[in-house]
């Protein structure tokens, strides 16, 4: 049993911290961000706000000889009116890069959502302790992944060793944008979301902007890409603008053409694809607004429909097979002049078999097991030898 004599208090700081894009100095520690201020600041949107403050893919490192590790956080749990409690917030901690332990805070602020009505209700909590213990005696790295889904202030970091950052990897780094799919949508932990998985299959540091239901080619995005550095840049584009019922064909392709010239205006030869959504039956010939059916909701289940009219498809309106095909046509045209832009069908990571074998529990997001099977397929395809990622 460790006494306050035995801690040591370290504090929480920027360097400590990868994936990250912005820090916030909060009354009550360290709040991680995703987006940095000035784009934050450009969109009023609390989707957004919401999702780019849930850090999918950050996570603390650190170099120690530490076995215990306490680290205090002030969460925010998010629950549905006339739906089962949502489960805790997962942190996974890795030891030289291998899973080694994980742990939840139960506490903290609460925000109730009620989608019939558009609205959101926030109380207020208090912060809470995840602790690992019977670490090796050794040095080592140690990372604690944070909670992807659930936005966390950093409170306090004790250790019963001293602490001090982890030195660059040396590894390349991945920047991947996307929807919920890439935030991590359904998947248990931080570090099983999809580009978890095929970051750590690939050998690459993963800075992770999914953003749930805001991948809507906004021009701050790109301009966040654009500043970020990066080896690697993927985009992950569609699902959401069908979701949102957002633009027109019409309007579709210059948005994509100005999001990517937008980025290669400070990545002008970095390696950079672009994905085209997976499989998703509801949106494949019929267009958004997407709508949850809260039919099964009161026994936690919730699944999506599309509401859109495929009559409309040929005025203008847009499927994901729309897409698809524009993406395609689009990177082609393009890659005459930009050899280092490359095309990846999403089908190619889930795809018709796919939807049989393991179907998407809520007809838009996979569990973990398809997280994993997409991780897989995408390292296999973007850091094989002949893939635009290759080493």
């Amino acid at each position: 049993m460790h006494t306050d004599d035995h801690w040591i208090s370290t504090p929480l700081t920027a360097d400590l911290l990868r994936g990250a894009l912005d820090v916030e100095r909060t009354e009550h520690g360290l709040l991680p961000h995703r987006l940095p201020a000035r784009a934050r600041a450009q969109c009023a949107d609390p989707q957004l706000a919401m999702a780019e403050a849930q850090p999918s893919g950050v996570r603390l490192a650190f170099r120690t000889r530490a076995t215990a590790v306490e680290l205090d956080t002030l969460p925010t749990k998010r629950n549905y009116v006339g739906a089962p409690p949502r489960p805790d917030g997962v942190y996974e901690l890795l030891v030289d890069g291998v899973p080694t332990g994980r742990g939840s805070v139960t506490s903290g602020h609460t925000l109730t959502i009620d989608m019939t009505a558009g609205t959101a209700e926030r109380a207020t909590g208090t912060p809470g302790t995840v602790r690992f213990t019977d670490l090796p005696d050794t040095d080592k790295t140690v990372e604690i992944w944070l909670p992807h889904n659930e936005t966390t202030e950093l409170v306090a970091l004790r250790t019963d060793a001293p602490v001090e950052p982890a030195p660059d990897p040396g590894r390349r780094t991945w920047l991947h944008h996307g929807s919920s799919i890439s935030h991590g949508s359904d998947a248990t932990g931080p570090t099983g979301i999809w580009p978890a998985v095929a970051a750590s299959l690939g050998g690459v540091e993963l800075i992770n902007l999914g953003f749930s239901g805001s991948a809507l080619l906004d021009p701050f995005t790109a301009r966040t890409i654009r500043d970020t550095p990066a080896d690697l840049i993927s985009l992950k584009i569609g699902i959401n603008i069908v979701n949102h019922d957002l633009m027109r064909l019409r309007a579709f392709a210059p948005a994509v053409h100005g999001f990517l010239d937008t980025i290669r205006d400070g990545h002008p030869t970095t390696p950079l694809l672009v994905v085209s959504p997976i499989l998703c039956p509801i949106h494949e010939t019929t267009p958004g607004p997407c709508a949850p059916d809260f039919s099964g909701i009161g026994e936690g289940r919730l699944r999506f429909r599309a509401m859109g009219d495929p009559a409309e498809v040929p005025l203008g309106k847009l499927t994901l097979q729309v897409i698809r095909a524009e993406l395609a046509r689009l990177v082609a045209d393009r890659s005459g002049s930009d050899p280092n832009l490359h095309h990846l069908d999403g089908r190619d990571l889930y795809g018709e078999s796919d939807a049989e074998a393991h179907p998407l529990p809520d007809g838009l997001h996979p569990d973990d097991d398809t997280h994993r099977l997409m991780a897989r397929r995408f390292a296999a395809r973007a850091f094989a030898a002949e893939g635009p990622f290759a080493p």
